[in-house]
């Protein structure tokens, strides 16, 4: 029991960037983005900054994974990821807002 809530305990101070790069690579995200450069989308560096002030971005990023988005970043679409429910979009959202 002891080790079971260290285990959890270190989980939950390893930080959830690992946890959301895991969700990422998991969900196909990294099939367009990377966290430091431009792929078939931007990256998520660029994302965080061009966010960085809108109090509504994790919102709103958490809307365009789910269900796409155009014209944002240039003519390629970001097609919705079907595969990706509401609390998965926003933990997504909440870790492209954190990558630095």
């Amino acid at each position: 029991m002891i080790r079971l809530i260290v285990l959890a305990s270190a989980a939950l101070i390893a930080g959830p960037a690992l946890a959301n790069a895991d969700l990422a690579q998991k969900k196909n995200c990294l099939a367009c983005h990377a966290t430091d450069k431009k792929l078939v989308g931007p990256s998520y560096k660029d994302v965080a900054a061009k966010y960085a002030k809108d109090k509504d971005a994790v919102a709103k990023l958490a809307e365009k994974i789910q269900k796409g988005g155009s014209g944002v970043w240039g003519p390629v679409p970001m097609p919705p990821n079907a595969n990706v429910n509401a609390d998965e979009a926003k933990a997504l959202a909440t870790w492209v807002m954190s990558v630095k």
